[in-house]
């Protein structure tokens, strides 16, 4: 039986860099999750009898988001749902069960890698029929069906046994409950030297992976200690926990202290990584160096040739706005395209469909390729594995190298989390205001040689994203970017993202907040950022 329900819209649905994400309490008001699913649907056409997938990290409130998820795809007239067991399934996972199978779309449950538990974070977004994010002409069409939402569709069927590997029908349509595992693992093994990196293992290479309690602990357990040999015990964390165990679930320096403080020791491993909540993000250490994100991004492009899925080469590098310019100097000396975007996966979706990039990045973690639609944590450490197995070097070796060859981008990202939003947006109104008036003036002995708001002019559909990011930029390439973030849920997260270029290899082993320091003076000098946040400091450093 189907039924129609009555509702009212609610005027806070908007979709932000990935989805809707607001705090648990706000998503059990009555209707709220419904609303959103039900106005996802409306902004959809043609998927009578299709098939949808339904997944996410495991946090707190997925399997009930979960049970109204498949009742309202049938009422609405999927013919199919495909949902990982117990809940599960990455966002990378995700993007490649959709690749994979072809089916009409996805739904993921999560907030990333926000915090969770009973009044922490939630999340939903919709993921399109090529695994990637829903480009902004599908996120806003769902924000203004939220707007005028007067019912939702709904099917009266039982509690699905989401635990239970199998095939049932309800409601008219299929629900297939799959190892959420099994078809992420065999792509990876189609991609990387699993014998190299088995041979390493065999050989006495010791790494640490911790998966924060979050959703990459199944994949990790699996690909890392079943299927590459590593020892037990090298996968910590690996149960995925409701609310991530009290921790924050951000692959960073300051909620995986623990990590680097491990890797920084005399007994450290070769090898440490760490992923987020839902598994597509990742952090990289080597014994006694910790690699930036965006350093990262640049490696992994330059040795990407040595596994077998890249062993063709790459068609180019994309990379977000606020990431250095480190991915930059490598695709110049492989003599392929280098795009910048905005901040947000989705806006690479168009130039890998179209075979214009294989490696993408994100200055927060994210880094992935054309295997699926989504950044992906596992993948940037198995492809770190790779790297060292074939070329039997430690990564601190690796990394210094690559300076040696590109010169090293100093670069950090200060977060002012939960910064009154009025205060944010004030501090950038009158950024923006005075814009025009930047260049040509000298900030600490800097002088700016440009200062603009980002606009992305898509190369593949056309399409114009305007209002960024404000970017300083100073003569000799240092720059200074700010930018409101979308993931968050409470106030408004100032990023300041700090970058100097040093090609001198004598100075590449200085402090990488001393190397900023007059820099991250200047961002202040210019933007006013203690007067308008009223913090002394930021509330993260990476």
């Amino acid at each position: 039986m189907i039924r129609t329900v009555p509702t009212k819209p609610y005027t806070d649905q908007k979709p932000g860099t990935s989805g809707l994400r607001k705090k648990v309490p706000v998503f059990q008001q009555e209707h709220y999750a419904e609303n959103f699913i039900q106005s996802i649907f409306d902004a959809l056409e043609g998927f009578q009898g299709k098939t949808l997938v339904i997944g996410g990290d495991g946090r707190f409130y997925n399997r009930e988001v979960i049970q109204k998820a498949i009742a309202m795809a049938a009422a609405n007239g999927f013919g199919k749902v495909m949902v990982g067991q117990g809940g599960i399934l990455s966002t990378p996972a995700a993007s490649n069960i959709i690749r994979k199978y072809k089916t009409f779309g996805g739904i993921i449950l999560s907030a990333s890698h926000n915090p969770g538990g009973p009044h922490e974070d939630f999340g939903i977004k919709y993921n399109a029929g090529n695994g990637g994010p829903a480009p902004e002409k599908i996120t806003d069409a769902i924000f203004e069906k939220t707007k005028t939402i007067s019912s939702f569709k709904i099917a009266d069927i039982a509690t699905i046994d989401i635990d239970a590997i199998g095939t049932i029908e309800a409601g008219g349509m299929t629900v297939e409950v799959i190892d959420p595992v099994k078809d992420y693992a065999e792509l990876m093994e189609s991609l990387f030297d699993f014998d190299a990196i088995r041979a390493n293992f065999k050989y006495g290479f010791r790494m640490r992976f911790d998966a924060m309690h979050a959703v990459t602990g199944p994949y990790a357990k699996e690909i890392l200690e079943r299927r590459l040999g590593a020892p037990n015990g090298t996968c910590r964390n690996f149960k995925p926990l409701p609310d991530f165990g009290g921790h924050h679930p951000d692959p960073n320096l300051v909620h995986a202290k623990h990590l680097y403080d491990e890797m920084m020791g005399a007994d450290a491993p070769d090898f440490g990584a760490a992923s987020d909540g839902d598994g597509d993000r990742n952090l990289i250490i080597g014994k006694g160096i910790f690699v930036t994100p965006s350093d990262s991004v640049a490696m992994l492009a330059a040795n990407a040739h040595l596994a077998p899925g890249y062993k063709e080469g790459l068609k180019g590098i994309a990379r977000s706005m606020p990431t250095s310019g480190a991915a930059d100097r490598v695709a110049e000396k492989l003599g392929i395209g280098i795009y910048e975007t905005p901040t947000g996966w989705k806006f690479f979706g168009n130039l890998l469909d179209a075979g214009m990039a294989t490696i993408c990045g994100e200055e927060s973690a994210g880094t992935g390729s054309n295997h699926v639609r989504e950044k992906d944590g596992l993948w940037a450490v198995l492809l770190w594995l790779n790297i060292l197995a074939v070329r039997g070097e430690s990564c601190k070796d690796i990394v210094t190298k690559h300076w040696e060859t590109y010169g090293r981008n100093y670069y950090s990202r200060h977060d002012y989390e939960e910064v009154e939003t009025e205060r944010a947006n004030a501090l950038v109104d009158e950024l923006r205001a005075k814009l025009g008036s930047l260049p040509g003036t000298s900030v600490r002995g800097m002088t700016i040689a440009s200062a603009d708001d980002f606009a992305y002019h898509d190369p593949v559909d056309g399409s114009v994203s305007k209002n960024q990011g404000i970017r300083i930029l100073f003569e000799g390439g240092s720059r200074v970017v700010f930018r409101l973030s979308g993931t968050g849920t409470s106030g408004a997260t100032l990023r300041v993202y700090i970058e100097r270029y040093e090609p001198d290899k004598a100075r590449h082993d200085l402090d990488t907040q001393e190397a900023l320091a007059d820099l991250i003076a200047a961002a202040d000098d210019i933007a006013g950022i203690k007067s308008h946040t009223g913090r002394n400091k930021p509330s993260v450093i990476t």
